[in-house]
């Protein structure tokens, strides 16, 4: 850091000694930047998650909604889940297109704790059901729906142009009857594991998905409006 000219912000920075449950917590050091000096912490925030020094994820939001759930109502109990857990799942969550299943499986877990915690659900309890009566969708389709809406501001110029450059009409050489449907023009790529995952490739491959009356909305809130009822249509009533 000295010899890239940067400086440390102690008000920012953690440290967290990660160890065994099972072996006995040591006593640990801190750790000296210069003048300023480190001291371990017992939990680090990343990216809104709060990690321990075992990793038992004991301090997370959700638990501790759980001890307080009985003072709380349905309405105030799904205020602070959205606020603490769904926004979470959903920060950034278009990334995890395409991948494994068994990735996206230890998510899905986190939203089905948070719809029993919500409807005070027993724990065996069939969760389809639960998480239809919320009108939630499940963890994958949430990531369709966010890439959808990211497809639909870029078409409309409402996000960076990065984004809109990766996005393109489909537009034939001749005029075919497709030519009005406004379909986007497909990527290629050469990588399955991770060129699928591209948004210049996924979007367009999401966006033509969709029936002509969703990819013709002119306005943020009737598309997305649109774009939930067919989602929840296919997902629950296939």
């Amino acid at each position: 850091m000295s010899l890239n000219k940067l400086k440390l912000n102690k008000g920012k920075t953690e440290l967290l000694y990660l160890y065994s449950k099972h072996n006995p917590q040591q006593s640990l050091p801190p750790i000296r930047f210069g003048q300023d000096i480190i001291q371990p912490s017992q939990y680090a925030r990343n990216i809104g998650v709060i990690f321990d020094s075992t990793m038992t994820m004991l301090p997370h939001h959700l638990r501790n909604i759980s001890r307080i759930r009985k003072f709380l109502s349905m309405k105030t109990t799904e205020i602070l889940v959205h606020a603490f857990v769904s926004s979470k799942l959903d920060h950034c969550n278009s990334l995890l297109y395409n991948v494994p299943k068994c990735t996206l499986k230890k998510l899905q877990p986190v939203q089905n704790a948070a719809a029993r915690l919500i409807t005070c659900s027993r724990k065996y309890d069939h969760i389809t059901s639960t998480l239809k009566e919320l009108h939630w969708f499940p963890v994958s389709e949430r990531i369709k729906f966010k890439i959808m809406l990211l497809t639909f501001k870029a078409l409309h110029q409402q996000s960076p142009v990065c984004i809109q450059d990766l996005v393109k009409y489909y537009q034939p050489s001749r005029i075919l009857r497709s030519s009005h449907l406004l379909l986007l023009n497909p990527t290629n790529f050469n990588l399955k594991s991770y060129g699928s995952r591209a948004f210049a490739v996924s979007a367009p491959e999401l966006w033509n998905s969709l029936p002509v009356f969703i990819r013709s909305c002119d306005n943020s809130s009737s598309f997305k409006s649109k774009l939930k009822t067919h989602l929840f249509k296919k997902t629950y009533y296939p």
